[in-house]
């Protein structure tokens, strides 16, 4: 059986766009083909994590329906009672697979592994954010296939971007006029073709052509700066990585978010030129949006909700510092049990708590400095500058040059 690499060559995208022409020639004339879509999906599912992947078939299998059972025992249970002890452990049994799967490699554990399958973590975000809403009341029921649908809404699968619920069932049941959906088609269209360049030739260039021989020739000197490792090539390697990371991911994104359009599903943004911010905080409003924008609702929000009300921390700035350390101190675990993963997340939430205080100290002292072109200069480029190096220690790279 022949597998796929989704948005990874030529042959993939004929395909996709060649079996996708029912479903918008459906559209176009005002009707979405529901049973066609959902063979679609399976069909490329299979494509996808079958053959040589079975096992991570298995594992998406096995996956979909524990989640399954844990969103519609928890809707039946919360038509008769609201304990959050009860909250708490369905949230916690639903990341535990994510779990399990970024810990397998700490604890060396091929078992563990064998849970893992392309797009667990966003497939985990969605769920959570489902039983989250579900508890808070902003949502009361969630049908079985309309559940599936959503979760398993193909364009997003592997890797965002995260969509929600509500968002995504009035896309998917709303019937476009066909002046609307040509909208959108060219819009798909004109997102597609950005995602290509983006991914297949700046991406290329970036992360093919120049960053091997750059981390090459990095290595090579790594004694220089007496012993340090650090080197104009290193500095090279922190800025071609860090422009290597946004075209690939936002190309990506680009060309899924595309693909959803061509379905009639407007997928959120991930990217809004992240590298022209001025400050940290604005960054991550620009930086893969749709999961900053899900650990900032449901984890910063929630968390400095719960230390106000059980007033665990009477000051409100550190309350929201206390929020922020845990917030990127949990996505750095996220992206792996690793320690530049966490320094990169601690670095992070550092930059934004000086960040917030540099913003208090202007709003008092709006005398000392004005808004100018030069300002603004200023500060796109220190923003940048501090991304960079947050990505350096993000690529891992340091820990190749220090401790092999």
């Amino acid at each position: 059986m022949i597998n796929l690499q989704p948005y990874a060559d030529p042959a993939y995208f004929i395909l996709l766009l060649g079996t996708l022409l029912p479903a918008m020639i459906g559209l176009y004339f005002g009707k979405r083909l529901r049973t066609y879509e959902a063979l679609w999906t399976v069909a490329f599912l299979v494509l996808t994590f079958g053959g040589v992947k079975w096992h991570q078939g298995v594992a998406l299998l096995g996956y979909v329906i524990f989640q399954l059972l844990l969103i519609m025992g928890y809707q039946r249970y919360r038509r008769k009672g609201n304990r959050t002890g009860v909250f708490v452990v369905v949230v916690v049994l639903s990341i535990l697979p994510l779990v399990a799967v970024k810990v397998a490699p700490v604890l060396a554990s091929h078992r563990l592994s064998l849970l893992g399958f392309l797009g667990i973590s966003y497939l985990t975000f969605k769920t959570v954010q489902v039983l989250m809403e579900l508890r808070d009341g902003t949502l009361t029921e969630v049908g079985i296939v309309a559940f599936l649908r959503f979760l398993l809404f193909f364009p997003t699968v592997s890797s965002g971007p995260i969509d929600r619920f509500r968002r995504f069932q009035a896309d998917e049941q709303r019937v476009l006029d066909r002046a609307t959906y040509l909208s959108l088609v060219d819009h798909g269209i004109q997102l597609l073709f950005k995602g290509l360049v983006y991914k297949f030739i700046l991406g290329y260039l970036f992360g093919t052509l120049w960053l091997p021989r750059i981390a090459h020739a990095a290595l090579v000197s790594r004694h220089a700066f007496y012993g340090t490792g650090l080197s104009w090539h290193l500095i090279a390697y922190m800025y071609v990585y860090s422009m290597y990371l946004f075209f690939d991911f936002a190309g990506y994104s680009a060309i899924a978010i595309g693909v959803s359009y061509l379905l009639g599903i407007k997928t959120p943004d991930n990217f809004r030129a992240p590298f022209a911010a001025h400050n940290i905080k604005e960054f991550w409003n620009r930086w893969h949006m749709s999961l900053s924008f899900w650990f900032r609702d449901f984890i910063f929000m929630r968390l400095t909700f719960f230390l106000m009300k059980k007033r665990l921390i009477k000051n409100r700035i550190r309350v929201s510092q206390v929020a922020y350390l845990a917030n990127f101190l949990i996505m750095g675990f996220w992206h792996g049990v690793t320690w530049y993963y966490i320094v990169y997340g601690l670095f992070h939430a550092t930059a934004i708590i000086l960040n917030d205080y540099w913003l208090r100290y202007k709003k008092a002292h709006p005398q000392l400095i004005t808004h100018s072109a030069v300002t603004e200069g200023v500060g796109i480029f220190i923003t940048f500058n501090t991304v960079c190096f947050s990505f350096l220690i993000f690529s891992g790279f340091l820990n190749t040059l220090w401790f092999h």
